[in-house]
């Protein structure tokens, strides 16, 4: 029997797919409205929930994930490296980025992998290829990772920044980038892209970096997604620079985590409608 879907409302069935998203605190989190809208859009028989996760209790999420039959579960700050102590493989790409943001079942094992990078990189594609730029990367967790990731893969010079040295350098020689000093190192290092992945932004209108540090003409993505226009947008707009907000990284990852449960999709429908259940464009 099918779940029963009435104006966009599902009535789970024992045959309905149970994901979801692990992450602590989850008060912020779109996952949910997004995966549910294309879930409803694709025709798929699935309910996606939020799980507020503490990082004492990961290893319990993650036993719980085996004993419930979940298909897909999300990971977010602050476990996307702590998982991978709680799986029972990892694939390659996760492995080499040293971080996980999804966990899918396949023959009786739990499988990390990562999406963010593909998000971050499809992302900032949307204002042009990344081959032979050169990139700076605000942070060293387990996004910053990722996105250094990502950008490698296509071609971009990175360079990291981060509060504490020690781990933008660590980060930087395990991905092939460089790492030049703390946050405030942004005005003396040429970039053409600029990726904030530190929380700041997230729970105050403050920025990361000095606005007269932005390069004018750069494209700055900045992962935080609520607000969707941060200070460091807004700052970027003002000096002339193109702005990404994290609702296209977060919609892009989504896509490629549907695609890893759920196999062939309308990934182009899946998309649109995940950016539209994101919620209005901020002005």
């Amino acid at each position: 029997m099918a779940a029963l879907r009435i104006e966009g409302i599902v009535s789970p069935t024992s045959a309905t797919a149970l994901c979801g998203i692990v992450l602590h605190p989850a008060g912020h989190t779109r996952s949910p409205a997004m995966h549910n809208a294309a879930y409803a859009a694709l025709g798929i028989d699935a309910i996606y929930l939020p799980f507020d996760v503490p990082e004492s209790k990961l290893a319990d999420a993650m036993r719980g994930m085996r004993g419930l039959g979940i298909r897909q579960l999300s990971v977010s700050i602050p476990h996307k490296r702590s998982v991978l102590d709680h799986v029972d493989a990892v694939d390659g790409t996760a492995a080499r980025i040293g971080a996980a943001n999804t966990v899918v079942p396949r023959d009786g094992e739990l499988v990390a992998s990562n999406t963010d990078w593909l998000g971050a990189v499809r992302a900032l594609e949307r204002e042009g290829p990344l081959a032979g730029k050169r990139a700076v990367v605000l942070g060293a967790g387990g996004t910053a990772r990722a996105v250094v990731f990502g950008l490698r893969e296509r071609g971009a010079e990175v360079c990291v920044l981060n509060r504490t040295a020690e781990r933008a350098e660590a980060l930087a020689e395990d991905l092939g980038a460089t790492a030049t000093g703390p946050l405030d190192a942004l005005a003396a290092t040429p970039h053409d892209i600029l990726v904030n992945t530190t929380s700041v932004g997230l729970s105050e209108d403050r920025s990361p970096v000095a606005a007269d540090a932005i390069s004018p003409g750069c494209v700055v993505l900045d992962a935080v997604y609520a607000p969707e226009r941060t200070r460091l947008l807004r700052d970027a707009e003002a000096r002339g620079a193109r702005a990404v907000t994290g609702r296209w990284m977060l919609v892009h990852q989504a896509v490629a985590q549907l695609e890893a449960w759920a196999g062939a999709i309308d990934a182009e429908k899946a998309a649109e409608v995940m950016a539209e259940a994101f919620g209005p464009r901020e002005p």
